[in-house]
Order: C-alpha cells, then sequence, then structure tokens
C-alpha cells in the first residue's frame, strides 16, 4: 500500500493553493496524499501548513500541533512535519518550544518536505495541483507577497516582498484547470493592485491579465481577491464591466475611513480619495458588489473616529463586510510605535455595533433581489435544498442561494433561477 500523508491546511485560500501544490508533488512521489481536517486520523506522516497572520490563527495553529502530537504518541500517526507561515515566522523559536515535531519548514519549503519524506527530489516549479474544492471551482494565486507594509500587518514579515507570477504561467495553470473540469476562478494575491509592478517594465498588469484569462473557453467566471485601495487602477474595472466572464465582484480591504486612523494604519490613502474610489468603482460597474474589511480598536481610534466608520458604513452599504478588532502583532511597525490602549471591551462592542450596521444593510440588499432572475452555479446538494451561488457570491466567506428542488441540477451546472425571498445573508430561489 501506498504510504498515506494527510495534510491539514490552515488560514487562507492562499494557503490552500500552497496545499494543493505539495499534495500534487508528494502524489508524483507515490504517497496516497490527503487532506485533512482531523490532526488524528490514521497516517503515516501528517504535515500542517499554519497561518501565522493574527493572535486567533496562530492559536489554531499551535493546537493544531498539540493534536497532531497527542495522536503521535497513541500511534495513530507517524511524522510530524510543520510548514506554512507560522513556522516561517518563528522559525528559531518553535523548535525548542514544540520538540514534538519532527522537522519545521518555511513557507515554501515545499520540495525540501518531499525530499525529506521520499529521498527523491521533487520540481518545485510544478504548477500541478490536486484541487481539493468543488471540481468545478479552483483558486489561483497570481503573486505572493507585499510590498505596502502597513502598520498594523505582519504579511510582508512572514512572506517577504512582492512577486508576481508571468501572465503565461498564470494562463498555462488556468487553462491545465480547464481542462480537468474548473469553471469559476477565485483570483489571489495579497495585494491584486500591484500585480506586475515586480516584473519587466514595471507596470500595473491586473487588467491586461484578467482580459486575457477571459479569452480562455470554458472559463465562466473569474472573480477578484484581494486589492488594495491605493494606486488602484480603475481599468480593471472596464474589463469587467466589457466581460461577462468576469464577475461584477472586488474584494477590496478598506479597513477605515478616518483619516488619523488611516494615517496611523499607513495605508498611503485617506477618507476622501477612498469614497471617491468607490464612487467611481459603482459608476464603472453599476451592479458591483463590493467586499471589504473594516477594523476597529487600531491606535488613534476614538469615539470621534469610530462614530465616522459607522457613517461611512450606513452611507456606502457595502454589499459583502467583515470586520475584526485589532491585535497588536510583534514585529509590525504599529507595535513598536504605538500603545494598544483601547480595553478589549470596547473593541468588542464598537464590533458587534458594526457588524449588527451591516446585517441590516445586507438584508436590504438581498431583500432587493427578490423577484430578480438570476444565474447561480451549484455547489452542492442537501436533503431540502440545492444550494448555489450568484456571481456576486465568492466561496464559503458570502452568501448561498437555497434552490426549491422543482428540476434536477447538479454540482457544478449554471442555473437560471427566480428568487422567491431572502433573508438578512441568504437568498431562496426556484429554478426557470
Amino acid at each position: 500500500m501506498k504510504p498515506r500523508v494527510n495534510i491539514i491546511s490552515l488560514g487562507c485560500f492562499k494557503n490552500l493553493v500552497d496545499t494543493e501544490r505539495l499534495l500534487a508533488m508528494l502524489a508524483a512521489k507515490g504517497f496516497d496524499a490527503r487532506i485533512s481536517e482531523n490532526p488524528a486520523e490514521k497516517s503515516d506522516a501528517v504535515i500542517i501548513n499554519t497561518c501565522g497572520f493574527i493572535g486567533d490563527a496562530k492559536e489554531e495553529s499551535i493546537n493544531t500541533i498539540l493534536a497532531a502530537a497527542e495522536a503521535k504518541k497513541r500511534r495513530k500517526t507517524g511524522k510530524i512535519m510543520v510548514f506554512g507561515c507560522l513556522s516561517e515566522r518563528y522559525a528559531r523559536e518553535l523548535p525548542a518550544e514544540l520538540p514534538e515535531v519532527d522537522s519545521w519548514h518555511g513557507k515554501f519549503d515545499w520540495h525540501e518536505i518531499v525530499r525529506e519524506l521520499s529521498g527523491l527530489e521533487a520540481d518545485p516549479a510544478s504548477p500541478e495541483r490536486i484541487i481539493t474544492t468543488p471540481p468545478h471551482q479552483a483558486y489561483v494565486k497570481i503573486a505572493e507577497g507585499c510590498d505596502r507594509f502597513c502598520a498594523f500587518c505582519a504579511i510582508p514579515i512572514i512572506t517577504g516582498r512582492m512577486h508576481s507570477r508571468t501572465p503565461d504561467d498564470i494562463e498555462a495553470e488556468v487553462r491545465s484547470l480547464v481542462g480537468r473540469g474548473v469553471k469559476e476562478f477565485n483570483i489571489l494575491a495579497q495585494d491584486l493592485t500591484s500585480y506586475g509592478r515586480d516584473l519587466p517594465g514595471r507596470k500595473y498588469m491586473l487588467a491586461r491579465l484578467i482580459d486575457r484569462l477571459a479569452d480562455i473557453e470554458g472559463v465562466e467566471w473569474l472573480r477578484l481577491h484581494y486589492a488594495y485601495p491605493a494606486d488602484f487602477q480603475t481599468d480593471v474595472l472596464e474589463v469587467m464591466a466589457a466581460r461577462p466572464n468576469v464577475c461584477s465582484y472586488l474584494d477590496i480591504a478598506l479597513q477605515h475611513i478616518s483619516d488619523p486612523v488611516l494615517a496611523n494604519m499607513r495605508r498611503h490613502i485617506d477618507g476622501a480619495r477612498t469614497r471617491d474610489l468607490i464612487a467611481e468603482m459603482r459608476r464603472l460597474v453599476p451592479e458591483l458588489h463590493l467586499r471589504t474589511t473594516l477594523m476597529v480598536g487600531f491606535p488613534g481610534e476614538g469615539d470621534k473616529e469610530f462614530d465616522e466608520l459607522m457613517d461611512f458604513v450606513r452611507e456606502t452599504r457595502f454589499e459583502r463586510m467583515g470586520a475584526f478588532a485589532y491585535c497588536e502583532e510583534e514585529d509590525t511597525y504599529a507595535a513598536k510605535n504605538f500603545r494598544d490602549a483601547t480595553p478589549d471591551e470596547v473593541k468588542q462592542a464598537r464590533l458587534d455595533a458594526l457588524m449588527a450596521v451591516q446585517e441590516e444593510i445586507s438584508a436590504d440588499i438581498q431583500a432587493a433581489k427578490v423577484g430578480r432572475e438570476l444565474r447561480v452555479i451549484v455547489d452542492r446538494e442537501d436533503p431540502e435544498f440545492y444550494i448555489g451561488r450568484t456571481e456576486w457570491d465568492s466561496p464559503e466567506v458570502d452568501p448561498e442561494v437555497l434552490i426549491s428542488k422543482e428540476k434536477e441540477l447538479k454540482p457544478g451546472d449554471f442555473a437560471n433561477v427566480l428568487i422567491t425571498d431572502s433573508t438578512a445573508f441568504d437568498l431562496l430561489a426556484k429554478p426557470l
């Protein structure tokens, strides 16, 4: 029998892409490599792809390692190997703290993991992946790293500077995935806005890349995560408006609207330019659904600044919004230069208030879709409904469409549906 290797992938979808590449490398060397959510699942080795972005993610990574160590004591698994953001960030400290782990690897040391397990060399440049999402959808990472150095963010510390893949390389991967039945592509980078600025010519290339990918036969949907507001190039919105298979959707983390807070965050944009950018986005793509992330409790945010943020959310009416409370990250500019003076209970109260406003906005936006005919992709079936999404809904993070079973549908199908009702987040529909 082939040796069984389980990989537990924690954190973001960019990490998942790395896990899928490692799965393919191990399979090519004769391993039964699978993704798993259970560190105690029977295996010859368990590999944990960690997240080290914020405190909660680091805690989840450590707890998963400890659970794997306990499983190893009970002989449920063999080797424990750790890679990803946490081990990249704390390469010196972790081995002494967690001696149960057999080997530690950096975020991009996939070939070393393969060599350690198999004794054979792997091709670290291979784009092949074993897709672990539903077979009709995939994530495509077009760049790694970030040059922005926001005050609160540890990503440049972990991943380093911006490194864009070439358009040829990305196109080849998308064509390969289309050949395997993928129809929906979620395009990822820490900073989509800067894509191409580090390649020869040093130009903003996102619009040209998306236009090129939209030409590929079989690409039904392209969706964009995560843009940066400063220096955002609106030519990508022109492509979005012109190309029916580029979803009218943009994930762009704005973080705040107050000028003093944005300055402390080192976001390189102010509130007025943020509002102007949003207005231009919605002018160019009238049905654009914006997803954003906001932060409460960052140094410099008092009651006045938080009230301004609340007013901004009410006036902008984001179609999709998430928020989180500031948590000081060591070695960042904010940790070195600001005091985290806002009590945790104040941060939580602000977060709750912000999300309560957003829930009302989301309910209104979803209710306005009742009576419309929309195109959806079917993800799965449960006993009562088919579960699908519109072009405005990214997998796992956004609302879903619950489709009545009046007509047989299959996962991966596109279907036209009539929206019959709504909740604060989800839609109900019947097939047409």
